[in-house]
């Protein structure tokens, strides 16, 4: 943004442009020069746009649309390199650019532009998110973790109710199998193997009545 405070740019009068100056770091970005005095940068985009001359008069309006079609621009560039290696939520994107320093309207206007051309879509996510830790972690911690990252929880139980329950429980019982043979290396009492078993699939998000099955189903068919 132009700062008028730092420039003789009149808000009622015309001002004339007497520079513009690409940016010696970086090609894809311009100086703008009012009245002799630095007034603000943008990209060269806008500047082509809005057809901005040497020599031409410009009012305190016209720059302040272009101050905000720039921040509009560089808003939507760092969302884009923020989920270009991952998806993120609705949420995380939010989060991210006002960390950044973005005003609320500006960030609005660009997740609108990333929901629409389907860079962000929570309901993908969830999808996408369930599928890939269903081998490690029960509904319970799933859950809590997409509630965490801004997903609603009633979007979040939709998508939980078509996990199939068979597939489910063929992770709890690979993962109950691997600790419980991880234990018996160091623990004989049957009750301490049921707690310490009992607690880490629960840990993982597990509901109870699964974990009590696949308990009394392990330590039985062992000998325990």
């Amino acid at each position: 943004m132009f700062n008028k405070e730092e420039t003789n740019l009149n808000k009622s009068e015309k001002n004339k442009v007497t520079k513009i100056e690409i940016q010696k770091r970086n090609k894809k970005r311009v100086n703008l020069y009012i009245n002799d005095e630095y007034a603000m940068a943008f990209s060269t985009e806008i500047a082509f746009k809005h057809n901005l001359k040497v020599g031409q008069e410009i009012d305190y309006e016209e720059l302040k649309i272009i101050a905000e079609e720039d921040n509009y621009i560089k808003c939507k560039s760092d969302a884009l390199r923020f989920i270009e290696k991952s998806y993120k939520t609705e949420k995380q994107v939010y989060n991210k650019l006002i960390a950044k320093g973005y005003d609320n309207a500006t960030i609005e206007k660009v997740i609108d532009f990333l929901i629409e051309y389907k860079f962000i879509d929570d309901c993908r996510f969830v999808e996408l998110y369930i599928e890939e830790r269903l081998e490690r972690e029960g509904r319970n911690k799933i859950k809590y973790s997409l509630m965490k990252k801004g997903i609603s929880e009633s979007n979040i139980d939709e998508k939980l109710n078509y996990i199939d329950r068979d597939t489910e429980r063929d992770a709890l019982n690979k993962i109950a199998e691997k600790k419980y043979k991880s234990i018996l290396k160091s623990e004989e009492d049957k009750k301490k193997i049921y707690n310490k078993l009992g607690r880490f699939l629960m840990s993982k998000g597990y509901l109870w009545e699964d974990v009590k099955c696949v308990l009394n189903k392990l330590l039985y068919n062992h000998g325990q």
